[in-house]
């Protein structure tokens, strides 16, 4: 009796293991072949960046390129002004994300911290025009930066800052913001207040500090809408010295056949500055999302 009760919960231990490996072993198998498929188009796009135009089509080649070939490349940065079109779109989303940032961070203290008149009313509005379409705003938009173009010669249409302008602030990062600013205790505001430090005190020292994990995953949300806008940028830019960099690409498509490497390959460029900016900023933003779930 003594022998079989020690041996008793080895044996359970193991019924245990036993139903707990297969379990593991097909999540993880789920989660690798799920990320590989996520993985195909920019392998693709790797590998098509890598064969000739000739090549691209056909049956018998596979995804590693036979012969390898660098020349899409090269003509990504001879056909096309594609040095000033990368400036162009670090320019502008640098802009558009250090605005969003700073304006978001403002109006979401304010709406979490700060009591006035009408402050809910003001904030549902805002909420409300998330469900408007972006599309329906394009032509009064324009017509603005028409005007706008026409008594400040520096700014609307054609300008770098036409294309910053109606993106500087965005309800989206005020909400995601505002949320997280709401979970801080308003004792901790207080007693900063009656320590006599001023609102800018506050937000400088207390808030931005508690608030980077959000404040970084509204970077990497800001960053990825601003570097990969086609369509406002597109409308609003007439010459090489306002157009960016997915409206400079799409001037490698000729008018009745598009040359895919070449295509490929900006692509591939274009992508590489988001991958750098999710790396550096990844572990700041999974304590974002973390603790948007746990708040």
């Amino acid at each position: 009796m003594r022998f079989s009760n020690q041996v008793a919960p080895v044996a359970r231990g193991r019924r245990g293991g036993i139903s707990v490996l297969p379990r593991k072993f097909v999540l993880h198998s789920l989660l690798i072949i799920s990320s590989l498929l996520m993985l195909f188009p920019f392998i693709w796009a790797l590998s098509t960046s890598l064969k000739e135009a000739k090549d691209v089509f056909d049956p018998s080649g596979g995804v590693i390129p036979n012969p390898i070939s660098f020349d899409a490349y090269v003509n990504v940065f001879t056909k096309i002004a594609f040095s000033q079109y990368f400036l162009n779109s670090v320019i502008v989303t640098v802009l558009i994300v250090g605005l969003n940032v700073l304006f978001d961070t403002l109006a979401a203290y304010a709406f979490a911290k700060l009591k006035f008149p009408g402050r809910d009313v003001i904030f549902g509005v805002l909420l409300i025009t998330l469900m408007i379409p972006s599309q329906v705003n394009l032509v009064p938009l324009y017509r603005f930066m028409v005007w706008l173009h026409q008594v400040f010669p520096f700014l609307g249409v054609d300008t770098l800052s036409g294309i910053v302008m109606p993106t500087m602030v965005q309800v989206f990062g005020i909400f995601l913001l505002r949320q997280f600013f709401a979970s801080i205790p308003d004792s901790v505001v207080e007693a900063a207040r009656l320590d006599g430090a001023g609102e800018w005190r506050i937000l400088w020292r207390m808030i931005f500090p508690i608030a980077a994990p959000a404040i970084a995953t509204l970077v990497i949300f800001t960053f990825l809408s601003a570097w990969n806008d086609f369509l406002w940028p597109l409308l609003i830019s007439n010459s090489e010295a306002s157009r960016t960099l997915p409206v400079g690409l799409t001037l490698l498509s000729r008018k009745n056949t598009v040359n895919w490497p070449e295509t490929m390959a900006g692509s591939v460029v274009t992508i590489v500055p988001m991958i750098i900016v999710f790396l550096v900023l990844q572990r700041r933003f999974i304590e974002g999302i973390a603790a948007g779930v746990t708040k």
